[in-house]
């Protein structure tokens, strides 16, 4: 017999498995890190002071498995006993209130805070500009904050400062996106549906109609995989591995080579069907294909395409570091952060608040490594104005 695999449980218990591999992911939990903006307290570290070099949050912990960063200053994250936590802003403009934070109230938090529905059993979150949905792991789906146009999909505009189900409830919610004020979501059986603003044709329903609880894309289907939202588009993959894209297009964002808008999913203008990992934000747009390439495209001004330029692209283009090693990627406002499969955290674009953690406030228009570098980080978000990072690094449990 062989020699055990051997980790150690969250409760420090230890657990063998013999004779055959287990993914390290499954079991390693995280430290989590952040950087950048801390408008009204979204690093969460106790302070609204910016930081251009990695912080851990006040709730340090070592047990983060997911983490979401909004558009206006509000974070969120999970933890892997399967609780929620929010930070940052709370509101829209003073006093505005939005209750993006879901703590049923609407005063802003400069530490973590739980959710007012706690529970123990959240799956996934997303953070959008002043509103958060998330799901937990019996299915169900959750938005709170700014319901303007309906992008919590109760079938109302009524905002909330505590979690409230879309009005197609059901219990097969798989996975969520939250853009500007737009949503949309993925069911088990792999249909892609939608909510929210759609002046632009963000909802991919082939109308301009804002919606208040969802609807389907269309281009229905049901092999849906992986979707998007940004600011105002929307990006999905399918499990044939196609890309498609749909909504705003002004500076090419969309990636078919024009910059006209679709109010229906298109794909890429380099099509093809090996698409991993996708993410875009304020007109910018990226995306790791199976064999590890990372590809941008869309707007360049701060350099956030990576390619040493600032010119727009309205195709894919690789970045400067090409490789084949790229794995996770995520588009804040016109920067952007991805990791790579050997565990190093890279950042470029635009570096105000030093949102790119390099330990400096000058933008970079090729990929660098955050200040604490290493090689142990697991998944990076960034999104919308303001500038916050947010990372996890694995924790090595291992004895």
């Amino acid at each position: 017999m062989s020699t055990p695999f051997r980790f150690k449980n969250a409760d420090n218990t230890t657990v063998d498995f013999e004779d055959y591999y287990v993914r390290a992911d499954y079991f390693r939990s995280g430290n989590l890190w952040t950087w950048g903006s801390s408008f009204l307290g979204g690093i969460g570290d106790n302070t609204t002071a910016n930081k251009s070099s990695p912080v851990q949050t006040i709730a340090w912990g070592s047990n983060w498995k997911e983490i979401s960063v909004g558009g206006f200053g509000h974070t969120a994250g999970i933890k892997t006993d399967g609780t929620l936590w929010v930070w940052g802003s709370n509101l829209q403009f003073t006093p505005t209130v939005f209750g993006q934070l879901g703590d049923n109230t609407g005063v802003s938090k400069s530490s973590p805070v739980q959710t007012v529905a706690f529970g123990t059993n959240w799956k996934q979150v997303s953070c959008g500009y002043y509103f958060t949905a998330a799901i937990k792991t019996d299915g169900t789906l959750w938005c709170w904050g700014g319901n303007n146009n309906g992008q919590l999909g109760d079938n109302t505009s009524v905002r909330k400062s505590s979690p409230v189900q879309t009005v197609a409830f059901g219990t097969n919610w798989k996975q969520v996106s939250c853009g500007y004020d737009h949503a949309a979501a993925i069911k088990s059986d792999g249909t892609l549906w939608s909510w929210g603003s759609n002046g632009l044709g963000n909802l991919g329903d082939n109308t301009i109609v804002k919606k208040s609880s969802p609807v389907q894309t269309i281009s229905y289907g049901t092999n849906w995989k992986q979707i998007k939202c940004s600011r105002n588009n929307s990006f999905a993959i399918k499990t044939d591995g196609t890309l498609w894209c749909w909504g705003v297009n002004s500076v090419g964002e969309l990636g078919d080579n024009t910059q006209a808008n679709r109010s229906s999913p298109i794909q890429t203008i380099t099509a093809g069907s090996n698409w991993k990992d996708i993410s875009a934000s304020y007109s910018t747009t990226a995306a790791i294909k199976n064999d590890g390439t990372l590809w941008c495209w869309g707007s360049n001004n701060f350099g956030q395409l990576g390619d040493n330029t600032t010119i727009n692209k309205s195709s894919p283009v690789q970045t400067i570091t090409f490789g084949t090693n790229w794995k996770n990627i995520t588009c804040g406002q016109y920067y952007t952060a991805a990791t790579k499969t050997d565990g190093t955290l890279w950042t470029w674009g635009r570096n105000s608040y030093g949102q790119l953690g390099d330990n400096t406030t000058t933008n970079k228009s090729s990929p660098v490594q955050t200040m604490s570098g290493g090689n142990n980080w697991k998944i990076v978000s960034a999104f919308g104005s303001g500038g916050t990072t947010a990372a996890i690094q694995y924790q090595d449990d291992y004895q």
